[in-house]
């Protein structure tokens, strides 16, 4: 049982990482706007709506490995 429950733990650990590394920085808007870079309204939704994604599954992500982190310190 415990080796499931790492095993499950190490692969939440590894989805976590990467979808809190394909996530956009906060300042990303504002540097672009600095910059010059010009994105129609279509793109600017779109980036919302992905990041607002990765928010959620990184919540969610997040809150699994808690709770297997919980379970491997109880067995």
């Amino acid at each position: 049982m415990t080796i499931a429950v790492s095993v499950l733990q190490l692969i939440a650990d590894l989805f976590l990482i990467v979808v809190i590394l394909f996530q956009s920085g906060k300042r990303s808007g504002l540097s672009g706007a600095i910059a010059g870079g010009a994105d129609t309204f279509m793109t600017k939704s779109k980036a919302k709506t992905w990041d607002a994604k990765l928010a959620k599954m990184t919540k969610w992500v997040a809150i699994v490995f808690v709770l297997l982190t919980l379970v491997l310190n109880f067995i």
